[in-house]
């Protein structure tokens, strides 16, 4: 039990990120970014035995953290140490990608990074498949007063929206803005696009 007067009693953390990503029975997941393990697993959770979930992390310390939340949320999640230039993956391989950014992964990438991310994230999904991504948005509250540290710059900027509508994503749209995160969907197109 929580002695803390502010915290959501009966309430799963993980529910608004579960719930935004839209993962549905059977669906093909890919995580990319994984700094809560246990959220990657929430939302892993929700594909089934008929679905497919796997994640790509930077290092075996990672991998073991995802591996750990996974079991302890009795879900299998299939995780691959790789980069981000060239994700280990088929074409059309996945649904639905979840780009969790709340750990600043993309911040971190230079430009010509991040085009070639968005670009293998277009590369790995089906035709209609959709991206998420998942950055922090502004603190309010009595975390704003509390909090040096600023939101997620590209996802709140707009910045990521152009990135995936420039490479590969037809329509994109900022979901919501809740909770201190920010979610921003990108779909892609079920016709290839001819310039």
């Amino acid at each position: 039990m929580s002695l803390n007067p502010f915290t959501r009693r009966g309430n799963d953390p993980h529910t608004l990120a579960v719930s935004m990503t839209g993962v549905k029975l059977r669906d093909r997941v890919a995580f990319i970014g994984t700094p809560v393990p246990a959220r990657t697993a929430a939302i892993a959770a929700k594909v089934g035995l008929s679905g497919h979930a796997a994640s790509v992390v930077p290092d075996d310390a990672e991998a073991t953290r995802v591996q750990r939340a996974a079991a302890n949320a009795g879900v299998l999640v299939d995780t691959a140490v790789a980069g981000l230039k060239r994700l280990p993956y088929n074409d059309g391989d996945f649904d639905l990608a979840v780009v969790d950014d709340t750990g600043a992964l993309i911040e971190q990438l230079s430009e010509d990074e991040r085009v070639s991310l968005a670009r293998e994230l277009a590369r790995i999904l089906r035709p209609g498949g959709r991206v998420v991504i998942m950055g922090g948005g502004e603190p309010t509250g009595i975390v704003k007063l509390l909090s040096k540290a600023p939101g997620s710059p590209l996802v709140l900027s707009g910045g990521v929206s152009t990135l995936l509508a420039a490479n590969g994503f037809g329509i994109v749209r900022t979901l919501a803005e809740r909770e201190g995160l920010v979610f921003v969907e990108g779909l892609k197109p079920r016709t290839p696009v001819t310039p």
